[in-house]
């Protein structure tokens, strides 16, 4: 016999929670459902535990900077990988049980433990447990890709989930990756002592950003003893031995990497192909990602996506956004949309990566006049002051609106400073309000409305 709701809950991500205690605050009987770890990705194998063990990395990298700043330390600076990870283990735990107790006691809803499936539009199986509900939303997350190369299958490698159980030093790390996870985890684990090589397919580390940019990142990383290979071709694996061997090219023979340990970092991929949508009608794409309009509903009526298997953004801010919009239609009469918010996400290397809006090449792609303006990290006084001059910002405006197009700052404090340039995007306001503002000194923001005051036309 079915248990009947108001509404199911598949998933305890970002967006499933929020949903639901919505919801359920409203006096909808509400069911969410989590088939293992509570919080998702962000909680248990992403932003947190990952934040934590760089917030590590960096302690390790000061410390071997702490002469130059007029601090003694007597010895060499050694990492305890156990004390790491226990570290690590126990602050994403106490936000994945805190997250399981308070979705337990919340009014209106109850928690099934279990793998969930379709059976129809209105129906979802929980073990041996049946729920119906007239709405039903799924935020089922996404998982690290597993690339087809030769001999992957006949080595140990790692994942950005199962990098979280590492209590060891890698002695030779290679990451197969040059973009967000891997550049993390490649910069980290040098600093935790590991040698450390990247394999990237493409020219060019982090190849979303702007050339200038991946230009900047790949010097960061070589100056702290990381070897980059790019435009690797023909990677496959083999083991010779104690060491896992990676080829990097199509020449014959081929030039490789010897390691002890890899790290598969090329992409990810929605938890979407053992849910049973086809029961319900759901319509997915070619990579899985389930189709959704621009109020995150899908091809099935009161069926909605929330969250990374959705293909609307991939990060812990856009599933919380998500469930915004989707309460907010549902529930407040507030008819928000996926198109708009702006773009906006960091890379967590040290110096981090703060992005909003477009990047220099999109905004020359749409052939619009636009202005630029660029400063040097080395030219910011809290840059200086804290001996991390590394990077740049660089800003673009539309030069007949004066309206904010982008912005990237890879710096100290980047993934801060760029919030208020964001604000501004958001409201719609020019360049101005920010050139104008008092900002405080000394800190990295206070360095943008000077930038705003040096715009030059962006060459064509």
């Amino acid at each position: 016999m079915s248990k009947a709701f108001d509404a199911i809950v598949i998933g305890t991500g970002q967006a499933g929670p929020h949903i639901a205690r919505r919801l359920a605050s409203s006096g909808m009987k509400v069911a969410i459902i989590e088939r293992k770890f509570f919080g998702g990705t962000c909680v248990n194998t992403g932003c947190i535990p990952t934040k934590t063990m760089i917030a590590s990395a960096y302690a390790a990298h000061m410390a071997r900077r702490a002469a130059g700043f007029g601090v003694k330390i007597d010895g060499a600076v050694n990492v305890d990988m156990q004390r790491v990870k226990a570290r690590k283990d126990e602050i994403s735990g106490q936000s994945r049980t805190g997250l399981e107790s308070s979705l337990k006691k919340i009014e209106n809803c109850t928690v099934f433990q279990g793998h969930a499936r379709f059976e129809s539009p209105h129906e979802i199986s929980v073990g041996t447990e049946r729920l119906t509900a007239d709405r039903i939303f799924v935020n089922v997350g996404a998982r690290a890709i597993v690339p087809d190369m030769p001999g992957v299958n006949q080595i140990d490698y790692l994942t950005n989930s199962s990098m979280m159980g590492v209590d060891f030093l890698p002695k030779h790390l290679i990451v197969v990756g040059g973009s967000y996870i891997g550049m993390e985890f490649a910069q980290m684990f040098r600093r935790f002592g590991s040698e450390v090589t990247i394999i990237e397919m493409a020219p060019r580390l982090v190849q979303h950003e702007d050339e200038d940019v991946s230009a900047a990142v790949l010097e960061i990383v070589k100056n702290e003893g990381i070897h980059v290979r790019l435009n690797a071709k023909c990677i496959s694996f083999a083991r010779r031995g104690e060491k896992i061997v990676a080829r990097v090219d199509c020449a014959d023979p081929p030039d490789e990497v010897s390691g002890t340990h890899v790290l598969l970092a090329v992409g990810r991929r929605p938890n979407t192909d053992d849910l049973g949508l086809e029961n319900a009608g759901i319509i997915v794409d070619e990579r899985g990602y389930i189709g959704v309009d621009d109020q995150l509903r899908t091809n099935v009526p009161d069926i909605w996506a929330v969250g990374d298997c959705n293909g609307k953004g991939g990060f812990t801010h856009t599933s919380w956004n998500d469930a915004e919009i989707v309460t907010a239609n549902l529930l407040d009469n507030d008819p928000r949309r996926v198109s708009d918010r702006i773009t906006a996400y960091a890379l967590y290397i040290d110096p981090p990566l703060g992005r909003a809006g477009m990047t220099e090449a999109q905004v020359r792609k749409t052939g619009r006049k636009a202005l630029i303006g660029t400063r040097p990290m080395t030219r910011v006084g809290r840059a200086v002051e804290k001996g991390e001059t590394q990077g740049f910002m660089k800003i673009l405006v539309d030069a007949n609106t004066h309206e904010i197009l982008g912005a990237s700052i890879l710096g100290t404090g980047g993934d801060e400073a760029i919030h208020s340039i964001l604000d501004v995007m958001y409201a719609k306001k020019p360049y101005t309000v920010i050139q104008r503002a008092m900002h405080i000194h000394p800190t990295v923001s206070e360095l943008i409305p000077t930038m705003l005051g040096e715009l030059k036309p962006l060459d064509g």
